[in-house]
């Protein structure tokens, strides 16, 4: 492997539509290697765009904007970020002969739940929860009714959670409806889900770099809304639970081809798991990787994109809690406890440029002896942080 340098004609050059904290973490891990970072968000001073070599704001979701950025930059790699970006771009500069990661096929089908789900039960066989796609309102009920309550409604496109909604009577339904219409992304068409009674829910960090497929332990997670809100590093499943995940996870990323980090999400009852749903890309869920292993998600997906060996090393058992801010700033401030930043604890402060209420706008990491010690750091310390 060969690396240049930034702004040099043997430069490697790396492209990212969506510049969150995610992406922000992709970027300080390429720059680590030499490699070109240029940024692209749909607002000003996004956190990757604080850390990129260029960056550029765009409406991400316009076919021509998208392809006239790639056409002047001319990446060597291409890393969608988010779901709210112009797929069809994405296939046209692919066919144009420009490398999206993981392939423009394989975010085509994951950052459209209609897509995915039936590429996963429908063609692969995997389990998963029952559901039914809909467009009116009409249709919500009675696909409510025949899935029956409570049912988890969602965009078929959107990010973060945000319109999803778990209606537990005909009576939400239009609570749900109205939600969903407001998401980010495509709220033409909603999938209705059958709610699993399940036992806990994990994400599989799955990597490929083109020669090998590597796993990271088991995330759990809990999530609400949608959104995550906390994470811990190695998960306790059953052997076989774990054997069941690691079949299904290999299958569908092999299906989907490319290489770069899935995050693929399943729910888990007892030995039973079913798949839920799957990122082209670092999960938000991983950010404990951060704390827990020797080459975070984002290192990894960075190797796996250059097609670099995947090999880490397991640190310690360790979470991970998000901070959401509580008030409206155009100029946010976060308070963080001095103690915070102690042996076995840290936070990353993401740096967005405005808070409202909800918005994630840092994550504090911590290790343990035992995952109950390290969840039980994390949350005191987002309980102490406030902002203004």
């Amino acid at each position: 492997m060969f690396f240049g340098s930034p702004f040099k004609d043997n430069s490697i050059k790396m492209m990212l539509l969506g510049s969150g904290e995610l992406g922000r973490e992709v970027a300080i891990e390429a720059q680590r290697l030499g490699i070109e970072v240029i940024a692209v968000d749909r607002y000003d001073n996004a956190p990757a765009h604080l850390v990129a070599n260029r960056s550029h704001t765009i409406d991400m979701l316009d076919h021509d904007a998208v392809l006239e950025l790639i056409e002047m930059e001319k990446p060597d790699y291409i890393l969608p970020e988010v779901e709210a970006i112009s797929i069809s771009a994405l296939l046209e500069a692919e066919k144009a002969g420009y490398r999206v990661i993981p392939n423009a096929e394989a975010v085509e089908k994951t950052m459209n739940r209609k897509k995915i789900r039936e590429f996963a039960s429908e063609k692969l066989g995997l389990k998963t929860s029952a559901y039914r796609f809909v467009s009116t309102f009409e249709e919500l009920v009675e696909a409510a009714e025949e899935i029956s309550y409570p049912c988890v409604i969602k965009p078929v496109m959107s990010s973060s959670g945000h319109g999803q909604s778990v209606a537990r009577s005909a009576e939400d339904l239009e609570s749900s409806w109205k939600k969903a219409s407001e998401a980010r992304g495509d709220a033409s068409e909603l999938i209705v889900e059958e709610f699993v009674d399940f036992d806990y829910e994990i994400t599989l960090l799955t990597i490929r770099n083109g020669e090998e497929t590597v796993f990271c332990d088991p995330i759990g997670h809990i999530q609400r809304d949608g959104d995550y809100i906390l994470s811990w590093q190695p998960a306790r499943m059953s052997p076989k639970a774990l054997s069941d995940a690691k079949e299904m996870a290999g299958r569908v990323t092999e299906g989907l081809g490319g290489r770069g980090v899935y995050g693929v999400e399943f729910f888990v009852k007892g030995d039973d798991v079913y798949f839920s749903e799957l990122s082209p890309r670092p999960h938000d869920t991983g950010m404990v990787t951060m704390a827990t292993q020797s080459q975070s998600e984002f290192a990894l997906h960075v190797r796996a994109v250059l097609g670099l060996p995947l090999g880490f090393e397991k640190l310690s058992p360790g979470a991970s809690a998000a901070y959401k801010a509580v008030s409206h700033s155009q100029s946010p401030t976060i308070e963080v406890p001095e103690w915070a930043f102690g042996e076995k604890s840290f936070v990353r402060i993401f740096g967005k440029p405005v808070s409202h209420p909800g918005r994630r706008m840092a994550v504090a990491l911590s290790t343990g002896e035992t995952i109950e010690e390290a969840i039980d750091r994390a949350k005191s310390i987002v309980s102490a942080m406030s902002d203004s």
